[in-house]
């Protein structure tokens, strides 16, 4: 199926109505429109890890006693993000990407959009806090994007996101909460059944919602039977408040994650998740840096704390297994701060 940069919306639910889940098909399209663009990133296997679970769960033994890893770190600018944002800026009109387009992030989606507008020839602004880590404010700078610093958190930096774009006409694109958006994210989802058709649970670390939104469409729109749980930081839970209050919740996040510090979770993927996901698992940052700590030592792979959080709930007990099982936890981003890494490690906890 060839499917234009020009990509219609309507591949997804018109108007989001009920049950306003992105679709299989929209997944699929989306995919399709970021080939060659974006690499297929492996899914790695690590016998240390599964003795890791063996030891947290009390005995629990994972089919061929390996732990699965889809290396999200591995993708274009070092996290998932570019998934969604290249599929998103695709869909733009020839008008709007004339205009240009604005978004917001603590990093990892500014680096994604910076990427996929140098791609397909769109300017990119991206208004971030004062405190961001800076590494990738540079990165995303060096692929093209203009970078606006406001602010100290992310929930202060939308006023000024919408005076930019109104006094300069740029289009918003939402760094998770759009369709397009979490249907590039979807095409993940896509890659890691076919590389592991066996799997029985997958693992995904949650910020806004847009990631595992994505995966969950895509792997439960293919085999229902598939177990999704979705990680977060105690200190930065927009998801688990949002689904307990049935709306997005604003909160000031915090956590060491700071790819994961969304100050809201998006409408859309409450309601995926919602009917998606089979539950949503809170862990402390101290855990999240044993993963990553586990993540460096052992699987010699050099991950962000976001990207370490659903590995650190696995390797510690905390996502539910059953004997036999395949189990597939996303990487989701490596772009750790390197002046940091020695701060990180040390304040890492014991994985159970």
């Amino acid at each position: 199926m060839q499917v234009s940069f020009d990509t219609p919306r309507c591949l997804y639910a018109p108007a989001m109505r009920s049950p306003d889940i992105v679709s299989l098909a929209a997944i699929q399209a989306a995919r399709e429109v970021m080939a060659g663009r974006l690499h297929r990133t492996p899914v790695l296997s690590s016998a240390a890890a599964a003795t890791q679970v063996r030891a947290a769960t009390g005995g629990i033994r994972l089919a061929g006693d390996r732990l699965f890893l889809k290396a999200e770190h591995l993708q274009k600018t070092g996290s998932f993000k570019p998934r969604g944002t290249t599929a998103r800026v695709a869909a733009l009109s020839a008008e709007e990407r004339e205009r240009g387009i604005i978004t917001v992030s603590a990093g990892n989606a500014a680096q994604g959009y910076a990427y996929a507008g140098a791609a397909l020839g769109v300017p990119v602004t991206v208004v971030m806090p004062v405190g961001v880590n800076r590494s990738k404010a540079e990165a995303a700078a060096g692929y093209g994007a203009r970078i606006v610093l406001e602010w100290d958190h992310m929930g202060e930096i939308f006023p000024a996101m919408e005076r930019i774009r109104a006094e300069e006409g740029l289009v918003y694109c939402h760094p998770y909460d759009d369709p397009h958006v979490i249907a590039g994210h979807g095409s993940a989802g896509l890659e890691l059944l076919e590389d592991l058709p066996e799997v029985d649970v997958v693992v995904v670390g949650i910020g806004g919602g847009g990631l595992i939104s994505g995966i969950a469409a895509a792997v439960k729109g293919l085999r229902p039977s598939v177990r999704v749980y979705g990680v977060e930081p105690v200190g930065s839970d927009a998801i688990s408040l949002g689904l307990a209050a049935g709306e997005p919740v604003h909160l000031q996040p915090d956590s060491v994650a700071d790819g994961l510090n969304a100050p809201f979770a998006g409408e859309l993927p409450l309601v995926m998740i919602r009917a998606l996901v089979d539950d949503v698992i809170l862990i402390d940052d101290a855990t999240i840096l044993g993963g990553l700590r586990f993540a460096l030592e052992r699987m010699k792979q050099v991950l962000e704390p976001a990207g370490a959080a659903a590995l650190a709930a696995t390797l510690s007990g905390r996502v539910p297994i059953r004997n036999g099982e395949t189990v597939a936890v996303v990487l989701s981003g490596g772009n750790v701060d390197i002046a940091r890494l020695g701060v990180l490690i040390a304040a890492a906890g014991p994985l159970g």
